[in-house]
Order: C-alpha cells, then sequence, then structure tokens
C-alpha cells in the first residue's frame, strides 16, 4: 500500500480499527488528517508511525495522558532518554500497585472461598462475608420482592446499610477502571 492511505488502510497497517483513529484523533493524540478533495481521511507515513506507536504504548497499559507526554517525547529530537524514562518507570510503579492490589483482592476471595463447603446447603459463607454478615433475600434484610412479568425478583433497598468487615469498594472502582481501559484497548 501506498501513502496517502484512507483510513482503512491506515488501521489495518497499524493494527487499529478505523473507530480508534477517529477516537485517537479526538483526543488530540493525532493531528487530524488531511483530507482528499472529496472530503476523505489521507494518512502518511508519519501518521501511520504514530498510530503504530500509540498502539504499541496502550498494549502495555500506557494511560491517553503518558501516551500523549511520550508522543511529545518521541517528536523532540533534543529529548533527555531519562525524562523517557522516568514515564516507564512511574507506569511501572502503577502497574505494581495494580498488581499488589490484585493480589490482595485474590487472597481475601480465596480466604472466602476455602471457608465455603460448596455442597448442598442454602447456608454459604461466601455470600456472608459479602455481606457483611447481614441476613440473606429470605429474610428480607435491605431487600424488598417484587413480581413482574418474570416473576418474583429481589430488589434493593432505597439505602441499603454499608456491609463492615470486609473492605472493597476502592478495590472493586479501580476494577471497573480497568475493564473500561481493557474495552477502549480493544476498540
Amino acid at each position: 500500500m501506498g501513502y496517502p492511505m484512507n483510513i482503512g488502510q491506515a488501521a489495518q497497517a497499524a493494527g487499529l480499527t478505523a473507530k480508534m483513529i477517529r477516537h485517537y484523533e479526538g483526543f488530540g493524540l493525532i493531528p487530524e488528517a488531511s483530507r482528499s478533495d472529496s472530503g476523505y481521511r489521507q494518512y502518511s507515513a508519519r501518521d501511520v508511525a504514530m498510530l503504530r506507536f500509540i498502539r504499541q504504548a496502550r498494549s502495555i497499559g500506557f494511560s491517553i495522558k503518558q501516551i500523549e507526554n511520550l508522543l511529545g517525547l518521541w517528536a523532540d529530537t533534543a529529548r533527555h532518554s531519562r525524562a523517557v524514562k522516568a514515564v516507564a518507570t512511574g507506569h511501572i510503579a502503577e502497574l505494581d500497585r495494580k498488581m499488589a492490589e490484585m493480589a490482595q483482592m485474590k487472597a481475601a476471595l480465596q480466604e472466602i472461598a476455602d471457608g465455603c463447603e460448596g455442597d448442598d446447603r442454602a447456608d454459604c459463607p461466601i455470600l456472608s462475608k459479602l455481606s457483611g454478615g447481614a441476613a440473606g433475600q429470605g429474610s428480607g434484610a435491605g431487600l424488598e420482592r417484587t413480581t413482574g412479568k418474570r416473576g418474583a425478583r429481589p430488589v434493593r433497598a432505597a439505602h441499603p446499610a454499608k456491609p463492615q468487615g470486609f473492605e472493597h469498594g476502592g478495590l472493586v472502582a479501580w476494577m471497573r477502571s480497568v475493564h473500561r481501559a481493557e474495552g477502549a484497548m480493544r476498540e
């Protein structure tokens, strides 16, 4: 394929989707593509190289802000490699922090899973621990039952009590952000 490339060709050459290219243009990571006389986006060899750079950086978990910084350093021929290394080592420290959080989550889950016999009894230490010891659905603690087209289903009370003893709110929020980031990387 020769240059300039249309968005589909550039996407294929960079290993991205056209949607992600438009997304990166919208974030300002890459300059808006030049347009042909008929209005189609056209990408140069430099544009495709930037897209490959972004794909590689995203594949190892750099954030959009970090990638913006790295692209600036890449374009700056007077840069010092220590500035690039600082971005990389900062990212490594963040990955280490996330891995430690994941290890804590795994250990907490392993502990409560080990306490469950996994048999035919309704009593489940996993659900008990997650609920902070509150009674389950059968007792109606914090839940009401409603009947719709598909039968009875539990509905949360307007302001359920916060479970005690199992601190996971921050980890859950972090996991949600990881899943959003993974979804964005797949696009």
